[in-house]
């Protein structure tokens, strides 16, 4: 049997089957044996999660058709798997069955579902007043409401705007006890906030922006004058809103923000609890980077929208959008699973909304429902139907429908009395001059071709301009033919799923936008067109309506499985679910983020030593932070780092005390390192480690004098020629290591020529070398760190070991084996992860020095000489290393726990013990310092 390169074949093993087990799950293939592992995996918690949400279902759906008396035999213990991938009560058990206490007594976990506040710029009410404390309420229309009617899993409140302005208190609170009643909680918005925030930052300018229209381009100046305003009151708006989310907010809810109205709102909630458990999800597409980047606020927005634990999107192909955005913008790192920034990760992933089709299904049964599709099928009979439902918005592509319908009508003469296209054109913003162009556009089309191709009898095109209620709707859907969707851009379109939802009687054609994001779930059943294409449309409407009976029911049938499988009940559980996990994986890797350093330790415990050491890092640490997106002079400044102004006086306190030795450590080469610090009384090590010398004294190398360069210059041209055809790259050439810098590069390409440098080198220069390959960073080794140490302790003829180290640096990550050279070695069983934070003593004293033996060995004949090339995130780096093979010689430390310190600066996941969160409290410890001499 052959499986192609894109499918996946999971064959079953005979032999295995015994061992599957249900733990009382029907079709449960999970449970393998009975010893779960300690630490599921992201997949295995998913699974599991969806395995208990079927099941609960299942359960619930039968309980619901037996009496009461017999519903206790259909309850199955489920002991061992409510509470299958809680981590140390990182997250509660996804249940809504029944278990047993320590008792033994039954408990029942239906009435304690997980709150979820779902909050959205609009409720799913609309609010009428009548009186000054009476109001009247009644359900609102739109996606995000529709989607939402059917989650019935969670307690859910809803949080949003009741579309009314309430100045006064009375009505305030009459309007909100009568939403209570609907499990609703007002936003009150005032006048001003809800025209700048709502009509003008939401309508005016990102809604257009992200169904890629763009800017406003007629009055351009004054919409530049307007836009801070705008904004500030979006940011105002979404501030209230966070307010009333904190005020209602309960431990362990999960607060779902909705939309491109509350972009700033999963900052603003976790500013005021980091422990919240926030997510996000647009409604509408999400641009390329290219559109997004025109947006004055960008950067705020994107860094707003990453706060959420988890980000998503109607199709990947948005999240894909988003992620770019994400990296060409801000400058982050885009994997796989989200956005990475300094050890945080946001999750992106994709969740097709869908609708409640089980309601859409028994609607049809329905005596009204029946009434209005007699009425119709009388109104048309000898017709086939057609149907456009839609807003009367301009990137819904009603034009273009009707010009394609034309089309096919003037191709097509056979057909002009046998079918009629129905159009539903729900008004929405009247007042704004646009929408009014389009909808006097729309029926100028619409007369012109009922004037010419209608009869005193028929006509070929009914349109309306209202909304239809839900039994005429469903009415509609039932006899309809073919429904014609056409949307220029489109986040997600529900109505294709409604239209699908009730044919499951005439089995009807669906002819859909490739620009819709229902065109990812339901494109294999659909006719998929280029709205823009009228000839196109014109031509899949004629063979949508000579289709043969059995392609109808193939396509129909893929399309249906699709629309009662992902239906809006599963996105949301699916959603909150990935958020669960997504916060077990999070906590997970706070663990591993060194805590901040407590500074007034650290410099209580520099003040009780004798002999310190002070181990430093250049870039990043002891100079002015660069902007990571190259914008101004930034590249310049990384390429030429200075010392900051403000650490001068510190460092040179430090540099002058006698009981202490200041070590500068860095990638740097010697020139650089001569610049800023040559009028200090300090040691410098350049490339490294390659390069040391005590600022009084001349330059030495710390490796073999017979290591060969040879590689140098054919690489160097392999360099060249890539900094040529690579804008905004560079490469330096040092006397050990040759680096190519492609951090202001676009992104991508970067990347992508980083990628073919790499195979070239591979194949050209160094494929008969002995060389190291290695993608990732270069390690700075132990062997490396004794020389120098064993230099500085032979130079200055120390007599008392070191007894305090304090080592600081944005070094490259497994350069970070600094961090660690001063840590105690543990049992090979025990993973670095684990390794304790304050160990209980790091080195003990032995007689002697290791500088008698540090000193050998440039003389050492037994050197394994290597050629390393490595990646430093956006930097290549060819280098030169030397893994020499010694005895452990004797300590030159006498250093307990508590007076090592090891602070890595601006990275959250690191090999030290504490963290720093930028080089300017690497100011603030180095001037404490100087001052407790």
């Amino acid at each position: 049997m052959s499986i192609s390169s894109q499918e996946i074949c999971i064959l079953p093993n005979k032999n295995n089957l015994a061992l599957l087990q249900t733990n009382g799950m029907p079709g449960n293939l999970y449970n393998i044996c009975s010893n779960l592992p300690a630490t599921p995996t992201r997949l295995e918690r998913l699974l599991r999660d969806r395995e208990l949400r079927k099941y609960s279902k299942c359960l619930n759906d039968c309980e619901a058709e037996l009496p009461s008396s017999t519903q206790d035999c259909f309850s199955p213990d489920l002991e061992t798997s409510t509470c299958w991938f809680n981590d140390e009560e990182l997250l509660e058990p996804v249940s809504a069955s029944r278990s047993l206490n320590d008792d033994g007594e039954r408990l029942d976990f239906r009435a304690s579902k997980q709150r979820l506040l779902v909050v959205a710029n609009r409720l799913p009410v609309s609010a009428v007043r009548h009186g000054e404390d009476s109001w009247q309420l009644e359900m609102s229309v739109g996606g995000l409401v529709t989607a939402l009617l059917g989650v019935k899993e969670f307690d859910t409140r809803w949080i949003g705007w009741a579309g009314v302005n309430v100045p006064d208190e009375i009505g305030q609170k009459a309007l909100a006890k009568a939403l209570d009643e609907k499990r609703c909680i007002p936003v009150f918005l005032d006048e001003e906030v809800v025209h700048q925030y709502y009509n003008g930052y939401c309508n005016n300018i990102l809604w257009p922006l992200f169904h890629y229209i763009g800017l406003p381009q007629e009055d351009r100046l004054a919409t530049t004058r307007s836009f801070q305003s705008q904004f500030d009151a979006y940011k105002k708006a979404n501030q209230l809103f966070a307010d009333v989310v904190n005020e209602h907010y309960e431990e362990g809810d999960v607060v779902w923000c909705h939309d491109y109205h509350l972009m700033f709102l999963p900052k603003c909630l976790k500013e005021r609890n980091s422990k919240m458990k926030v997510g996000w999800f647009l409604h509408t597409p999400f641009p390329s980077s290219e559109i997004h980047r025109m947006l004055p606020s960008r950067l705020e927005l994107l860094r707003s929208v990453l706060a959420a634990d988890l980000v998503g999107f109607h199709t990947y192909d948005y999240a894909r959008h988003f992620v770019s955005a994400c990296t060409r913008i801000l400058g982050l790192e885009g994997t796989p699973e989200g956005v990475e920034d300094q050890g945080k990760l946001t999750r992106i992933a994709a969740f097709p909304v869908g609708i409640d089709s089980e309601r859409f299904i028994k609607a049809l049964e329905l005596p009204e429902v029946q009434d209005h599709m007699k009425v119709l099928k009388q109104r048309f009979a000898g017709r086939k139907v057609m149907l456009g439902v839609d807003r009367l918005d301009m990137i819904k592509g009603i034009p273009q429908k009707i010009l394609a319908f034309e089309k096919f009508l003037e191709e097509n003469p056979n057909w002009r009395n046998k079918v009629v296209l129905l159009q539903i054109a729900v008004p929405t913003r009247t007042d704004v001059p646009e929408y009014q162009k389009l909808t006097s556009q729309v029926h100028e089309i619409v007369g012109r071709i009922n004037g010419r191709f209608g009869s005193l009898t028929a006509v070929p095109i009914h349109h309306l301009d209202r909304s239809l209620d839900f039994h005429e709707l469903c009415a509609l859907y039932a006899v309809t033919d073919v429904a014609l969707v056409t949307s220029l851009r489109d986040g997600m379109n529900l109505v294709s799923y409604e239209y699908v939802a009730c044919q499951e009687s005439k089995k009807g054609v669906l002819i859909l936008s490739e620009f819709a994001g229902a065109a990812q779930s339901l494109g294999a059943g659909a006719i998929l067109v280029n709205p823009w294409n009228v000839t196109e449309v014109a031509y899949s409407i004629g063979y949508a309506l000579n289709m043969p009976a059995d392609e109808r029911e193939k396509r129909h049938h893929h399309n249906f499985k699709h629309v009662i499988s992902h239906t809006a009940q599963e996105w949301a559980a699916t959603f909150v679910s990935e958020l669960n996990v997504t916060i077990v994986e999070a906590q997970l890797r706070t663990r591993q983020i060194p805590p901040p350093l407590p500074i007034e330790v650290a410099v209580d415990r520099y003040s009780c030593s004798n002999n310190r050491l002070l181990i430093l890092g250049f870039n990043a640490t002891l100079t002015e932070p660069v902007d990571t997106l190259g914008r101004k002079d930034s590249q310049i400044n990384e390429w030429e780092p200075k010392l900051r102004p403000d650490l001068q006086e510190p460092l040179r306190k430090l540099c002058d005390d006698p009981k202490t030795t200041v070590l500068i450590l860095s990638g740097s080469a010697r020139n650089v390192l001569d610049d800023n610090f040559s009028d200090y009384n300090l040691w410098l090590a350049a490339e490294n480690g390659m390069f040391l010398r005590v600022t009084t004294g001349d330059w030495m190398t710390t490796m073999p004098e017979n290591l060969s360069m040879e590689w140098v210059d054919s690489v160097k041209n392999v360099f060249e020629y890539f900094t040529d055809r690579t804008p905004r790259s560079q490469f330096e050439v040092r006397e050990t290591s040759l680096i190519w810098n492609y951090k202001y590069s676009d992104v991508e390409f970067g990347r992508l020529q980083a990628r073919d440098l790499l195979q070239h080198l591979w194949t050209g220069p160094i494929s008969n070398a002995s060389l190291d390959v290695v993608q990732g960073r270069r390690s700075v080794e132990g062997a490396a760190i004794d020389r120098i140490l064993g230099e500085i302790v032979h130079n200055k003829g120390m007599k008392e070991p070191i007894d305090y180290v304090l080592c600081i640096g944005h070094f490259l990550t497994k350069d970070e084996d600094i961090y660690t050279f001063f840590e105690p070695e543990l049992p090979s069983e025990v993973p670095a992860s684990v390794r304790p934070q304050v160990p209980t003593q790091v080195r003990t004293s032995t007689a002697g020095s290791r500088a008698a033996l540090l000193l050998k060995q440039n003389s050492m004949s037994a050197v394994e000489q290597n050629k390393s090339y490595s990646i430093d995130g956006d930097t290549l780096h060819l280098m030169v290393t030397d893994r020499i093979s010694f005895q452990e010689g004797s300590s030159v430390l006498d250093l307990q726990a508590n007076d090592y310190f090891s602070c890595s600066v601006a990275r959250k996941r690191s090999n030290s013990r504490y963290r720093l969160q930028s080089s300017d409290e690497v100011v603030t410890l180095l001037r404490e310092l100087a001052d407790h001499r």
